[in-house]
């Protein structure tokens, strides 16, 4: 977790003050009991509002609570929302935790599934071979499958690259308006 934690304060550190500043006045409006702290039923309150009732599972607000005080302060409120909107709020498939670390992914259903959907767990269902899933399934960790991606995007004419990284750009910058403005 400490990993996605620094991942989430770089990416804190270069929003515009006036997002920065926003971002605060938002969680203040989270903060229904105005103490600071973010609590658990706060927490679901506001999830179940925003309709992002994939995130109330127990083990991602265990996990964002950083200082295991039960309740979630400015920076590991910030970090939920980082996950939301990076696409790193990944629950594994066959024990249903959520995974701040590494974790495998079916390669077919990542590259060949037209569907949003694809097939993660973590390390030790993984090891322990705790899961079930199609006979053929070629599982690869998620570093790896990232590196395969960029090996087929550079596969792709130079064109097609350059699609794929101004969409690329639209998402992260998405995500910082989001993260900064919209979804708090």
């Amino acid at each position: 977790m400490e990993e996605i934690r620094r991942a989430a304060g770089a990416f804190y550190e270069h929003l515009p003050a006036k997002d920065k500043k926003l971002a605060r006045k938002k969680f203040k409006a989270m903060d229904k009991s105005g103490d600071g702290q973010i609590s658990l039923r706060e927490y679901e309150k506001y999830l179940k509002k925003i309709k992002a009732t994939d995130f109330t599972h127990q083990s991602l607000f265990r996990a964002l609570d950083k200082d295991d005080n039960g309740s979630l302060d400015f920076d590991e409120a910030f970090l939920l929302f980082y996950i939301m909107e990076s696409g790193r709020a990944l629950i594994c498939m066959s024990c249903k935790t959520f995974m701040a670390g590494s974790y495998f992914s079916c390669s077919q259903c990542f590259f060949k599934d037209a569907s949003a959907s694809t097939y993660e767990i973590c390390c030790d269902c993984y090891g322990g071979k705790k899961f079930t899933h199609h006979g053929d399934a070629t599982f690869c960790d998620n570093y790896t499958l990232l590196r395969q991606s960029r090996s087929l995007a550079l596969e792709a004419p130079a064109e097609k690259r350059n699609v794929m990284l101004k969409k690329t750009a639209m998402i992260v910058g998405g995500a910082a308006v989001l993260i900064g403005c919209n979804i708090m």
